[in-house]
């Protein structure tokens, strides 16, 4: 069968691994400062609203408008510039990203920060189908996994290391500091997208026939599994400071370190999950959704002993995010001439799956204790298994054999 990723057929050739690698590290590092500030405030909520006057409640608004803006204005932007070279989609993203956090710096009225935190998620979404489209163009088809999961590591090592340093700054400089450092880096990712990272084409497709393959309903199904793994991980994964001080006996400073023990599984499995989609992205599926599922009924079996926990947060950390290369992998296999578009559907997916996990998992613990999360997302887990099993059978669209090699995915 053939399922890797489709490239245009007037594509350069690959370019030389030094140089590839160059590319990587440029996307690697556009996504890190993207998946900062994307959970920036969450750290500074507190001080965000002191210093605009809004209640706490009202500024948790901010985290809500920029992951609307990742999910609908990601795809938009990518299908109003699919046409483009990838190159000048990053480094207008990258732009945009930096005068976005520049205006939110200077900004004295929550409104207008608002509409900087939908603009900067909406940026993100179409930076990253272009990192995706540049990241795979670089190296040769059988590692495109693998560059899919540099770029993806870059999210997740600023879930682990970005988003606490730049709380720590803004405790130490205010909330503005620490997006003026933000614009710091955005601006220097755009100088190193500038210069090293290579012309790569667009699509000759048009919009409305990107969007046909893009939203098919063997492309649809995916995107669901994507919805059913990342709610099931964060109905737990988002109350589960609660669980670690009431289940796990765990409180204060210690807090801390189970999370940043996930945090660091996550990108370790971000980074390494690329080989696992390059060897065959739908098996990894099914046995990561099933990973899934055991690590989080292992999470409510042995919540009172800390160690085990400990452990069972970094099974958690790998396996569900080793399989997102997967997941966008399939995604854009089975999005066929459809996948520049497709490119930006995950993320937008992975977005609506934390809502609606964090909300279930809200409900789940309203007149319960913090275990009723983990058992909420265990079971959202259980529903996902056979769904992946059931879409490892789908198959890409059949096109000219050439535009798709060979790959047991």
């Amino acid at each position: 069968m053939t399922d890797s990723p489709t490239r245009a057929s007037a594509e350069p050739a690959s370019p030389a691994p030094g140089r590839a690698n160059r590319t990587l590290a440029v996307l690697f590092g556009g996504m890190f400062v993207m998946g900062s500030v994307e959970l920036l405030v969450v750290g500074m909520l507190d001080l965000i609203a002191a210093d605009l006057r809004v209640p706490v409640a009202t500024a948790g608004a901010l985290v809500t408008a920029y992951a609307l803006g990742l999910a609908v204005g990601g795809p938009v932007l990518t299908a109003l510039t699919v046409r483009l070279g990838r190159r000048t989609v990053l480094v207008g993203a990258l732009a945009l990203f930096a005068l976005a956090n520049l205006a939110a710096v200077l900004t004295t009225g929550f409104g207008l920060l608002l509409a900087t935190r939908v603009l900067a998620g909406a940026v993100q979404g179409v930076f990253i189908a272009a990192a995706f489209a540049t990241g795979t163009a670089a190296v040769p088809p059988e590692r495109a996994g693998r560059a899919i999961s540099v770029a993806i590591s870059g999210v997740a090592v600023s879930g682990a290391v970005g988003v606490p340093v730049g709380t720590l700054l803004g405790q130490l400089l205010g909330w503005r500091g620490s997006f003026t450092a933000v614009v710091v880096l955005a601006a220097l990712a755009l100088v190193a997208a500038l210069a090293l990272v290579p012309a790569v084409p667009g699509t000759t497709a048009g919009v409305g026939d990107q969007a046909r393959h893009a939203f098919a309903p063997r492309v649809l199904a995916v995107l669901a599994l994507h919805v059913l793994v990342f709610a099931a991980v964060y109905a737990a994964l988002t109350y589960v400071v609660p669980f670690l001080n009431t289940v796990t006996g765990v409180s204060g400073p210690l807090v801390s370190v189970f999370l940043l023990a996930y945090g660091a599984a996550t990108a370790v499995g971000s980074f390494g999950g690329g080989r696992f989609a390059d060897r065959d992205a739908a098996r990894t599926l099914v046995v990561a959704t099933t990973g899934t599922a055991l690590c989080l009924l292992a999470l409510y079996l042995v919540g009172s002993v800390p160690v085990l926990v400990a452990l069972v947060l970094l099974a958690l950390g790998l396996v569900a995010m080793g399989m997102t290369p997967s997941l966008q992998y399939r995604v854009v296999s089975l999005a066929g001439p459809g996948g520049g578009l497709a490119q930006s559907l995950p993320a937008s997916a992975v977005n609506i799956g934390i809502a609606v996990g964090s909300s279930a998992g809200g409900v789940a613990i309203a007149g319960s204790t913090a275990s009723a999360a983990v058992l909420t997302g265990l079971g959202l887990a259980v529903v996902a298994v056979p769904v992946a099993w059931a879409t490892s059978k789908l198959q890409p669209p059949s096109t000219d054999p050439r535009d798709h090699p060979a790959n047991p995915g």
